[in-house]
């Protein structure tokens, strides 16, 4: 894997991490507290021939500044790596930072990827798809959070449900996020 790099734009130490060369950019933003996404871009960078940056939250932050000022972030880094449009996604709170972006920056998003829904009041940008992965059991981002966002836009959301997984689902069964996530962009 690749080492932590910390990127300061105004004095902010926002830390990330870039793997694979790929054509297709993935951004992901972990959730609170937690980086399970670690195996998932590791996966799609290494197997999947992924361009993938996992973005976490800056220094002091613990996550808890507001879903805008973590975006604010996220897109200072993308700035700072020359990358003009990716797929922007996140799990549980990290999605609702890449909500949060692809609402303010729909022109840099190629589509909005969620691992766990939280219930929260970002409208969908238009035209982006979205990809809503969750657990049947996730008691933290319910299903019905993802089937809710997904019946406002089902020409364009998908979800897909890992059975008998939580909320950890990306830490607890990563391969088969990872090659959820891979098929639907059909790379490989």
């Amino acid at each position: 894997m690749t080492d932590i790099q910390i990127f300061e734009p105004d004095g902010r130490a926002v830390p990330y991490l870039v793997e694979g060369e790929g054509p297709v950019a993935l951004v992901m933003v972990p959730d609170r507290g937690q980086d399970a996404l670690g195996v998932v871009g590791h996966y799609l960078a290494e197997e999947a021939g992924f361009h993938v940056i996992r973005i976490g939250y800056r220094a002091g932050s613990s996550g808890r500044l507001a879903a805008a000022e973590h975006a604010e972030d996220v897109v200072a880094v993308m700035d700072h790596l020359g990358l003009d449009h990716a797929w922007i996604g996140g799990h549980g709170f990290g999605g609702t930072v890449a909500r949060q972006i692809v609402a303010a920056h729909h022109d840099r998003a190629n589509g909005l990827l969620l691992l766990g829904v939280e219930d929260v009041d970002i409208p969908l940008a238009p035209v982006i798809p979205v990809l809503i992965i969750q657990g049947s059991d996730d008691d933290v981002t319910p299903p019905a959070h993802g089937e809710r966002l997904q019946s406002a836009a089902p020409e364009r959301a998908s979800v897909k449900t890992l059975a008998g997984q939580g909320h950890s689902f990306p830490s607890t069964d990563p391969i088969e996020t990872a090659v959820i996530i891979e098929e639907y962009l059909d790379w490989d």
